[in-house]
């Protein structure tokens, strides 16, 4: 055994000190919850020195993961991590990786897939992984998120396969308990070794082709070659599972029991609910209940003869699943349990429950409670277990909201900032955003701009979450919900049936805008659907209220983050001074597709807003698509106050930081010079009334901020010689 330390930390935590540990070449990422804090962890470590990998932000996880097998195809040792959706968004990368053969980990932090949206913990996500090639090691502990990181990356190489290390969202990963790590890090990388390539991509004197066309026999004998690397899986784990008890002390085997020896009832499940049931078993045992429980630690190659060994005794099997495998009659793992049981001459009585949906508490009694379901012949072999009653049929739902009618809208206030105090709120005044926030600012400045009925999009992110708490609303308004990725594309579907609609007198005529509000990021992930949805032409209004970070998520870095900006990605140390690189130019962007409108807008000129909100409006309806940025106050992770914030944000208008203009029909104007008015100040000035870019006025920051001033003044005076053109 090699000399360990103990630590009392969580299992991202601990993932985050593995990968750390192994000395990772590269990490592709992108922000979600709740997998994020492993990159966030790993940021720190980086900032202060400690490691010195490789971090790529990527603008959505379907890019990280063409990163990651870009760089694992370049023979770098990489690591990535994700969550539900996020897995989702990415999966067709992941055949290609064990497709093509190239090993590397990725952490999959299990969470709900959407929708509707929930952020909690179960196993929806994992179990889209299970066709797709990738070994999948299964952490029920904070202990064996850390172990399981460093003996997937040892298995990964020896069978050329990427490798998934799954484990329980915001119960494993968030809570904390005492584990052991290995003091030095060299124990760990003299364990996994050094990397060897049999065909390096990079050796221009022997070069080779990497993902070649094929038809058949080609493709069913590679996939032939994958199931025997799947296959060599079920003989390699037991060897590294030895080797690692030898090292750390730690004994694993892919499957792990209590009691099963002559249990007569036997309860399976995965992840931190084991745990949990262990106590239960212990507690049923000492009262002469012959029970037993057990799990699977390996998911992928599946563990179908251990596991039959295991629970061969029992009369009674109860599966439980916190996933559905909808119209199969049991999840994933119920499934797998019955053909293993059955394949090898199993009698006993088998029965599935879904349970633990959206991070649902797992509690003792539960276990209990499960058990004495399995035995019960009253019990149905399926069911649901937790479900609440909703209401009685036949109630009658009460709307919160009188609807807003056209003829309440259209009050003739034009740009007069008095009398558009007329407009009805369509947003009401209940919401769950922090004092300061801008986005119900913003949202209520765009809307008292526009006197026709309004649909609204929002994409996952503050504004989504903080007006929409399940079974509450605050809009009175048609409203929709989808996912950072794709919210333009689905805006446009929306609004082209509704014009089909009218044209076939099945709803009323008449001018509807629709508007779709993204923020925290959702113009990174989301850029593709939004140019898509502009250089369509669909007639939309695309509002993005630009808070400089996904704050919806904790605050990790975007795109348009300013430049030296300390998030939970991009932190400051020794190394490190926040954010490396420029605020992304999103109006420019959209106005490159040739759309009839572009503006941006802040709340500290709201005389300007209201006439662009109005004018954007206009193109929506007639024209084309319209977008329009808004800068958005975050104090939370700005880290200023509330009661300031209209001065901070005129300070990012006075320094030109974000300049306030419109491109209509392809003709820029300035619609705010502070220098023509003598207003214009250092953009140090606005940066310093943040604590998340305060540290840029020491002096080792110096080079920083003349970049940072050199770059924001190219874009003004490119912009202001546009506009006088």
């Amino acid at each position: 055994m090699k000399k360990q330390v103990m630590e009392y930390a969580s299992g991202n935590e601990m993932a985050a000190i593995a990968i750390k540990q192994i000395g990772y070449d590269l990490m592709g990422y992108y922000p979600i919850t709740p997998s994020t804090q492993i990159a966030e962890n790993l940021d720190i470590m980086r900032a202060n020195g400690e490691t010195d990998l490789v971090m790529v932000a990527a603008e959505g996880e379907h890019s990280a993961a063409g990163i990651c097998y870009g760089a694992s195809v370049a023979g770098g040792r990489v690591v990535n991590a994700t969550s539900a959706n996020g897995l989702l968004y990415a999966i067709e990368q992941f055949p290609v990786q064990s497709g093509t053969r190239y090993p590397m980990v990725m952490n999959v932090v299990c969470r709900t897939v959407s929708g509707p949206l929930s952020i909690k913990g179960d196993h929806s996500d994992i179990m889209y992984l299970l066709n797709a090639g990738w070994p999948i090691l299964f952490a029920s502990t904070v202990q064996q998120v850390y172990d399981f990181n460093i003996i997937a990356l040892k298995l990964a190489e020896m069978v050329r396969l990427p490798v998934v290390v799954a484990y329980d969202g915001f119960f494993t990963s968030h809570q904390k308990g005492r584990c052991m790590r290995f003091e030095e890090d060299e124990t760990v990388r003299e364990y996994v070794g050094k990397k060897q390539e049999e065909y390096p991509f990079l050796d221009l004197e022997h070069p080779i082709t990497v993902g070649s066309y094929m038809n058949e026999p080609d493709l069913i004998n590679n996939r032939y070659q994958l199931h025997m690397a799947m296959e060599k899986v079920t003989h390699v784990l037991p060897e590294l599972f030895a080797s690692y008890k030898e090292l750390s002390g730690r004994e694993y085997g892919m499957i792990e029991g209590i009691g099963c020896e002559d249990a007569e009832n036997l309860l399976v499940l995965l992840g931190s609910s084991y745990d949990t049931t262990i106590d239960a078993v212990e507690e049923m045992r000492k009262k002469g209940k012959k029970v037993g429980a057990a799990t699977v630690h390996v998911l992928r190659p599946f563990p179908g003869k251990e596991l039959y060994g295991l629970l061969r005794h029992a009369d009674n099997i109860l599966v439980a699943d916190r996933q559905d495998s909808y119209g199969a009659g049991g999840g994933n793992l119920s499934l797998e349990v019955r053909a293993a049981m059955q394949k090898f001459g199993s009698r006993a009585k088998i029965k599935s429950l879904i349970y633990g949906l959206g991070g649902k508490d797992f509690f003792k009694e539960d276990a209990k409670a499960m058990l004495a379901w399995a035995e019960d012949p009253a019990k149905p072999d399926f069911a649901y277990y937790g479900v609440e009653p909703g209401e009685d049929e036949g109630t009658t739902d009460t709307p919160l909201f009188a609807p807003i009618t056209r003829d309440m809208t259209k009050i003739g206030a034009g740009n007069n900032l008095n009398a558009v105090t007329a407009m009805p709120g369509r947003i009401a005044p209940g919401h769950g955003a922090c004092p300061g926030c801008g986005i119900p600012v913003n949202l209520n400045l765009l809307l008292r701009g526009i006197e026709d009925p309004v649909v609204f999009l929002f994409q996952t992110g503050c504004g989504m979450i903080v007006t929409t708490a399940y079974p509450k609303t605050s809009f009175k308004v048609p409203y929709l919900h989808n996912l950072f990725q794709n919210g333009a594309a689905t805006l446009s579907g929306v609004a082209e049936i509704c014009y089909r609609k009218q044209q076939k007198g099945e709803i009323p005529p008449g001018d509807i805008i629709f508007v779709m509000v993204s923020g925290d990021g959702g113009m990174d992930i989301g850029m593709g659907s939004a140019l898509g949805t502009a250089l369509r032409g669909h007639r939309l209004l695309i509002f993005e209220y630009d808070n400089g970070g996904y704050m919806n998520t904790g605050y990790q870095l975007s795109y348009s983050t300013p430049m030296g900006a300390r998030s939970s990605t991009s932190h400051v140390g020794k190394e490190q001074y926040g954010k490396t690189f420029f605020h992304k130019d999103m109006p420019k962007i959209m106005a490159a597709t040739g759309i009839p409108y572009v503006a941006t807008v802040a709340e500290s000129n709201p005389t300007d807003f209201l006439k662009k909100a109005s004018k954007a409006a206009h193109y929506a309806k007639t024209t084309g698509t319209a977008y329009v940025k808004a800068i958005s106050a975050c104090p939370l992770n700005w880290n200023d106050k509330p009661a300031t914030e209209r001065r901070v944000i005129g300070a990012a208008v006075d320094s030109c930081y974000f300049p306030l203009y419109e491109i209509e029909q392809g003709v820029t104007k300035l619609s705010y010079d502070p220098e023509k008015t003598g207003k214009k100040i250092p953009v140090i000035d606005f940066l310093s009334m943040m604590g998340r870019t305060r540290h840029l006025q020491k002096e080792e920051y110096k080079e920083v901020v003349e970049r940072i001033q050199k770059e924001v003044d190219a874009r003004f005076y490119e912009l202001k010689s546009r506009a006088q053109e």
